[in-house]
């Protein structure tokens, strides 16, 4: 039997749950999601009269749908061609949803497989697939060690539109001040209302910097938690349609206003305990799992960053000093300005990630690299001090040339995110800016 035989076969049973909700709530349409590489939502829409269909067969996309369709400037449609064979995508029962903004809609997040009729992998998962690499790399990792990664991510974001613009004193910032958050009632009242009707367990939310607004939930199971953090961006965008106003995840908005992170907060669990957690335990509030583990995320931080800073853009956030985002891959008790900070109370921020971050493969890449620190012993106290690299040319650089990071991810998608990211870059080395135009347009006149 092979894996796409399998979900097949869950799908099968379809819990009542789901055919009493479709039909309570009038559900007519149901969108069927993947997730690419890049962590940008494709979907199709069908009827819900072929939901018997889809459960058992999926749908079909063309699999350059995976690298967002996205043409090289040689003219290559990266991910697979225009001759390529479509994926198999199929609907986790787990993830249904009624969509609280039109409940005549509901959604599916899928597992991507190959076509049955592919000769040698027919059937198998599809390896360029963010999310179901992230399932797997997860279950593998609870089997090898025991262990369960849970985190909870801090998904901050600029909002734009009429009434939203902020006027600071010189030297000052806006920061959890009470009249800036009224200002954006109406967007976090609305998106705490979708988001509590999707199942998310709100806990609280700040405000930033200028238009900056932060909304957190309760952290779970790394596999949720990213699943969770896609759905906030959907649940984000609708908001803004709705309100007519522009929600942006751009991780830098502009020279000077504080960047957008992603901080993923992590913690080990083994049943009920937390396993970096010593209770009574004083230099570091960590136990030895913890340090090895901290040891790994320290050791691998810089070749991690074409994950954790995927865009050009994501590098202008870490210029800029004094903004709480980290300049050198260290570690630090209570310290906002390190890559990883370690807080009292028995988690690790890692705050590389930022708000255009894919969490499948930032998750994905963060267990492979906290095992290899337990299975090694690595002392956060001897990983070399390092820069983070300045651009998105240098991640992808440093990427290729580490055979870890690179091997820690299936070579399909190492191959697609080299590709993709050295294309971004070079379209990027090619473009004429603004801070161009007024450095050289009058240059020696």
């Amino acid at each position: 039997m092979t894996a796409l035989d399998d979900h097949k076969e869950r799908n099968a049973r379809t819990p009542d749950e789901i055919l009493t909700a479709i039909d309570e709530s009038g559900v007519e349409s149901i969108y069927y999601q993947i997730v690419t590489l890049s962590g940008k939502l494709m979907a199709k829409v069908v009827p819900v009269t072929q939901l018997k269909r889809n459960l058992e067969n999926g749908i079909l996309m063309h699999r350059s749908a995976i690298a967002d369709f996205q043409t090289a400037l040689d003219g290559e449609l990266l991910g697979g061609g225009p001759s390529a064979p479509e994926f198999n995508a199929m609907p986790d029962l787990d993830t249904f949803a009624v969509l609280p903004w039109d409940t005549s809609t509901a959604r599916f997040l899928c597992t991507i497989y190959e076509p049955t009729h592919r000769p040698g992998i027919g059937g198998a998962p599809f390896a360029a697939d963010p999310r179901g690499f992230l399932r797997r790399t997860h279950a593998q990792f609870k089997e090898r060690l025991g262990l369960e990664l849970r985190t909870g991510c801090e998904p901050e974001m600029t909002w734009f539109g009429e009434g939203l613009d902020v006027t600071s004193r010189p030297g000052s910032n806006p920061s959890y001040e009470f009249e800036q958050l009224e200002r954006v009632r109406p967007i976090y009242q609305r998106i705490i209302r979708y988001a509590t009707a999707l199942g998310f367990e709100m806990i609280e939310g700040d405000y930033e910097d200028a238009g900056q607004l932060e909304l957190n939930w309760m952290y779970d199971v790394a596999d949720l938690t990213a699943d969770r953090l896609v759905t906030y961006r959907m649940i984000c965008r609708q908001v803004a349609r709705e309100l007519g106003v522009t929600a942006s995840f751009m991780p830098k908005i502009a020279p000077g206003a504080m960047g957008t992170g992603c901080h993923h907060n992590l913690s080990l669990w083994k049943g009920g305990s937390n396993a970096l957690e010593e209770p009574g335990r004083q230099e570091l509030h960590l136990t030895d799992v913890g340090r090895w583990a901290l040891g790994g995320l320290l050791e691998h931080a810089a070749p991690s960053m074409i994950v954790m800073g995927q865009t050009v853009n994501s590098y202008k956030r870490y210029w800029d000093a004094g903004q709480f985002a980290p300049t050198k891959i260290n570690w630090g008790m209570e310290d906002k300005t390190c890559t990883v900070r370690l807080s009292g109370n028995g988690r690790l921020e890692y705050k590389l990630p930022d708000s255009a971050v894919n969490p499948y493969l930032s998750h994905a890449l963060m267990l492979t690299q906290i095992e290899d620190g337990i299975a090694n012993e690595i002392d956060p106290d001897r990983v070399t001090i390092q820069d983070i690299p300045k651009t998105l040319g240098d991640a992808v650089q440093l990427f290729t040339d580490d055979k870890f990071v690179r091997r820690s991810v299936t070579p399909e998608i190492a191959n697609l995110l080299v590709a993709i990211k050295s294309d971004e870059w070079a379209r990027f080395c090619g473009a004429v800016t603004d801070w161009e135009r007024d450095m050289y347009f009058s240059a020696g006149q």
